[in-house]
């Protein structure tokens, strides 16, 4: 995992919940842990990462996620065995 992607997973976790946080950004740390992306119908996001799946919603036209974001994307994390 690159400097990048240990930034984003921190402040992912940060308290208190950031919302400034872009979603390339989650995508690209998602990728980087070995999660499979795919697309589905609109702006849903389908992710699948040891054994865990979750539907995101891609933010538009904005480019950060807000905070429940940020707190599904988490919580997924912490059910998917990722510690920060």
């Amino acid at each position: 995992m690159s400097k990048k992607h240990e930034g984003t997973l921190a402040a992912l976790f940060e308290d208190p919940v950031r919302a400034n946080i872009a979603w390339r950004d989650v995508e690209s740390l998602l990728k980087a842990l070995g999660a499979e992306i795919s697309e589905g119908r609109g702006s849903r996001v389908r992710v699948a990462l040891n054994g865990v799946r979750a539907v995101f919603h891609e933010p538009h036209p904005e480019k950060e996620i807000c905070k429940a974001a940020v707190r599904d994307v988490r919580a997924f994390l912490e059910n998917a065995g990722i510690e920060h």
